[in-house]
């Protein structure tokens, strides 16, 4: 293990016995939902992976440490650090958290590059990050490590703040299988549905990590994205959600907000004008995604 790797002892000893891990990331505690239902949210996430008949490995940089299956007290404290002491870590920040001894929540693409790090094929968050609506050229890292990081992520679409379209096509650019779980369109986060066809259906966790052990199998050096609706009786209509996204994005535009700080204000902001309806919906289908990633992990450990 490199020396700045913290590999919990549940977790490495899954790992050594080729029993099925799943990966999650730490931005939703820190970034993503407000306290305490972070914590909430966390513990579950890790319940419905233990469900599923895997182990959880919540990831974060501790004092410096990447640390790969955190304890229940790490994620408290965690949560409960003020604003602005927790480093967002993409692939770009995890050199510098490292280096400066800081506290770090690993965003999708730095959960991916750790999790390969230790051996951990299938990783369940929330939504992707992807290409921001009317600025082509804000593409998140998470597309492009989805691209060259041979790990599954399963999550239920891109964020819907975003341009699905152009997200699509960067994927296509990066040569990242799209799969859609038990549905043949593209999910938008908070709504099931919307009219971008996928590259593939399936309709179980068997057939995602079949093709998974392709992947693995022929050497190919991307990930797998495996995108699961949110539960349609938890969903938010698609119309609300848009009116929510519009006057949110024109928000954050009105106030200069730009680069990582534009998600956290949109997704903050349309939860308030929608009464909570969105938070709810996010809370449905991350222990959603959770679930099926353990479900996908273990059928992959049997192949």
């Amino acid at each position: 293990m490199h020396k700045h790797l913290n590999v919990n002892p549940e977790v490495k000893r899954a790992l050594d016995d080729r029993r099925p891990v799943v990966a999650l990331e730490s931005t939703l505690i820190t970034h993503g939902l407000p306290y305490p239902t972070n914590i909430d949210i966390a513990l579950q996430m890790e319940s419905a992976v233990r469900e599923s008949g895997a182990v959880p490995a919540t990831m974060a940089v501790l004092d410096g440490a990447v640390t790969v299956g955190m304890t229940e007290d790490q994620i408290r404290d965690l949560a409960e650090r003020p604003a602005g002491t927790v480093r967002k870590c993409s692939r770009r920040d995890l050199p510098i958290a490292i280096a400066n001894r800081e506290y770090g929540a690993t965003t999708v693409a730095a959960t991916m590059i750790v999790a390969n790090m230790v051996g951990i094929n299938v990783f369940a968050t929330g939504g992707i990050g992807g290409v921001h609506r009317g600025q082509p050229h804000d593409v998140s890292a998470d597309l492009i490590e989805l691209g060259r990081t041979p790990v599954a992520v399963v999550c239920s679409g891109p964020k819907s703040i975003l341009d699905l379209a152009l997200t699509l096509e960067v994927l296509e650019t990066q040569g990242v299988p799209v799969l859609g779980f038990r549905t043949d369109v593209l999910p938008s986060f908070y709504s099931s549905h919307t009219d971008l066809q996928l590259d593939q259906r399936i309709d179980s966790t068997v057939e995602a990590a079949r093709i998974i052990a392709a992947a693995r199998s022929i050497g190919a050096q991307h990930g797998v994205l495996i995108n699961a609706p949110v539960p349609e009786e938890h969903a938010l209509d698609i119309g609300i959600a848009e009116a929510a996204i519009e006057q949110a994005t024109a928000e954050a535009e009105e106030a200069g907000i730009s680069g990582k700080d534009i998600t956290p204000f949109v997704l903050e902001r349309v939860s308030k004008l929608t009464d909570g309806k969105s938070r709810v919906a996010n809370t449905a289908l991350l222990i959603n995604n959770a679930r099926i990633a353990g479900k996908i992990a273990a059928d992959l450990c049997q192949l």
